[in-house]
């Protein structure tokens, strides 16, 4: 059974990767190994309790004789409630982020974006939007960020070849952005969530190596543009039952929704609680915000396009996903495989926590960047000693390589998918004109992150 479980992973995680070319969704994959693999493991739970819980289970049954049903009642009680809520966590965390973003954006909360970029001369709008995509991805999630800025750009730069240069350096933005703090990136919330760190010092150590990566390419991109762009500035953009809020109005609903979601890790030091109950306290707060200031379209019944919709489809595929996706990790590991597999990573690769994150880096590329950050995050477990203690170089190392990894081939991150979808980009195309600067992105933020991890620790 062991080996059935690896099997449906290996062949869900090649349909992942090439989803692009096969067409099948990748969130209906990771459902499926993430379900049927509980279903595997409970039918012969007996077998994977006694390897690994043993003692619990005999605790449980407290004299009581182990049958087929019991073994069940503690695999659901004692295991799957574990992972099911660990996964809940961070998919209600995504929700009200998705939410937030949702609620800004249609009360013209990033208008100022548009007129801040408001020029012809590529060199000024491309690091322009790319600054406030690195920015917003920090605070908001990353995917919601780039998915955002991506439509913006789209509606006003009308040369195709220039759209896909200039999307390519906003996903870019977006991963790095988003790596670099706990709330920005799914994979930072698992860390975080997990105490694996903290949320000082992963902003601390990660915040330059992320520049570093972000900067590099977005330069050799700016080479390639010419020196004005092709664009079109429209009217302000049409929202149905438009409000027309005030510039106050709408700096304070910023203020209230950015401005909440900086105090979560906070509210997390203080209560701890997970942070998906504060990141839900700030919508509450921004949801009452916005009806008191649509009150008038409220009690016209105008407001059916105020409500945040970030239960959308493409919304839910990534929902979904994460659920799929780590529900498969805890079945692997409840199975004993995964750590199998650590000890033989580890022993191959002689230690080398940097290796093993450049490498992760390149694989993210190829299958998917949280699928593979979540594997290499479940290989060890948190509180070990060396580079797995709290705060150890392995947690901040895997999180930066998969982040800016997957921007290598685009295919490894759904807002990448997203770009080569809307601007028709060809795999080929990219790969000739833009992986290398990436690369070279990548590996200058590794080296910075590696320059840090040594020199940092003599100089406090």
């Amino acid at each position: 059974m062991t080996l059935i479980i690896v099997l449906m992973l290996i062949f869900g995680y090649l349909l992942i990767a090439t989803g692009h070319l096969t067409g099948v969704n990748k969130a209906a994959i990771a459902m499926f190994i993430g379900t049927v693999g509980w279903v595997v493991y409970v039918c012969w739970g007996e077998d994977f309790v006694m390897k690994l819980h043993a003692a619990d289970y005999m605790e449980w049954l407290n004299g009581q004789a182990a049958t087929s049903l019991t073994v069940k009642y503690f695999i659901y009680d004692h295991i799957f409630l574990k992972y099911v809520g660990s996964a809940a966590a961070i998919v209600m965390f995504l929700v009200a982020t998705m939410s937030i973003v949702e609620i800004l954006g249609n009360n013209g909360c990033f208008d100022f974006i548009a007129e801040w970029i408001r020029t012809r001369n590529s060199k000024r709008l491309l690091w322009t939007i790319t600054l406030a995509t690195f920015i917003l991805s920090a605070n908001l999630d990353n995917l919601t960020t780039a998915m955002m800025m991506l439509v913006t750009m789209h509606s006003i730069v009308k040369n195709r070849s220039q759209r896909m240069l200039v999307g390519a350096a906003i996903v870019l933005a977006a991963n790095a952005g988003g790596c670099f703090t706990v709330i920005g990136d799914p994979i930072g919330l698992v860390l975080w969530g997990n105490e694996a760190i903290t949320a000082t010092h992963f902003s601390a150590y990660l915040l330059l190596p992320a520049l570093v990566s972000w900067i590099v390419p977005t330069a050799l991109i700016s080479r390639q543009l010419p020196g004005r762009l092709d664009i079109e500035w429209g009217v302000a953009p049409y929202r149905g039952n438009d409000t027309r809020l005030n510039r106050w109005q709408r700096v304070m609903m910023l203020f209230v929704g950015i401005g909440g979601l900086w105090f979560i890790p906070t509210f997390r030091n203080i209560t701890k609680l997970s942070p998906f109950l504060g990141a839900l306290c700030v919508l509450s707060v921004l949801w009452v915000v916005n009806e008191a200031f649509n009150r008038k379209l409220m009690q016209a019944d105008q407001m059916a396009d105020r409500k945040p919709q970030a239960l959308q489809y493409g919304a839910i595929q990534q929902l979904l996903f994460v659920m799929g996706i780590m529900l498969a990790m805890g079945v692997l590991t409840e199975s004993g495989v995964l750590g199998d597999i650590a000890e033989w990573v580890f022993a191959t690769l002689h230690e080398n926590v940097w290796v093993m994150g450049f490498l992760s880096g390149v694989l993210s590329s190829l299958v998917d960047t949280f699928t593979v950050a979540i594997t290499n995050v479940s290989f060890f477990p948190v509180g070990g000693e060396g580079v797995f203690a709290t705060n150890g170089t392995y947690w901040l190392v895997i999180p930066f390589c998969t982040a800016i990894g997957g921007c290598l081939l685009l295919v490894g991150s759904t807002s990448g998918i997203a770009l080569m979808q809307i601007e028709q980009m060809r795999l080929g195309w990219y790969f000739r004109h833009l992986t290398w600067k990436i690369f070279l992105g990548f590996v200058a933020g590794l080296a910075v992150l590696f320059a840090e991890m040594s020199l940092w620790p003599m100089l406090m």
